[in-house]
């Protein structure tokens, strides 16, 4: 297992859903994403994308300054 961490801190939707999505593009079945995020969306972006692709949110959490939130990927398929 890889922790892939994706920092997006500063970026307005869509951005931290696309930072996200490309490294998801690029991880393998087991790894986990942990997105830095400063935009509020993204906390209901990215359960929303993690619903549709059946992916694992594991962790979200208001860190001081930003938001983090891990993903395991379970399916490769969108």
């Amino acid at each position: 297992m890889v922790r892939h961490i994706v920092d997006a801190r500063g970026s307005f939707c869509p951005g931290p859903i696309t930072e996200l999505i490309k490294t998801y593009r690029k991880a393998q079945t087991g790894d986990e994403i942990e997105l830095l995020a400063t935009d509020p969306a993204a906390k209901s972006d990215v359960a929303a994308w993690a619903a549709k692709s059946k992916n694992e949110v594991v962790e979200v959490k208001d860190e001081e300054g930003y938001i983090k939130i891990v993903i395991r990927v379970l399916s490769k398929g969108s």
